[in-house]
């Protein structure tokens, strides 16, 4: 029972809030790799940085939703 309550009151919730963190900073990066493109004088470099930066913020978001997942599933196991 205690699992199933840490799930509900800690763990579920702290897992939307990285998502929704996540969607904030990932607009910043976005505005940032945009505006970066524009200014730069070296194209193919700013490009090559934008999709570094791609890659990790998918590799970040994918983590942060199997976590949250693997969190539901885990409080569905419990319930059953």
């Amino acid at each position: 029972m205690a699992e199933l309550q840490m799930l509900l009151e800690e763990e579920i919730p702290a897992g939307k809030r990285a998502l929704v963190e996540s969607y904030q900073n990932l607009s910043r990066v976005a505005e940032y790799c945009e505006n970066n493109y524009v200014q730069a004088q070296d194209k193919k470099k700013a490009l090559e940085e934008t999709k570094a930066y791609t890659t990790q913020s998918l590799a970040s978001v994918a983590y942060q939703i199997n976590a949250l997942a693997n969190n539901v599933l885990q409080l569905l196991d419990i319930q059953a």
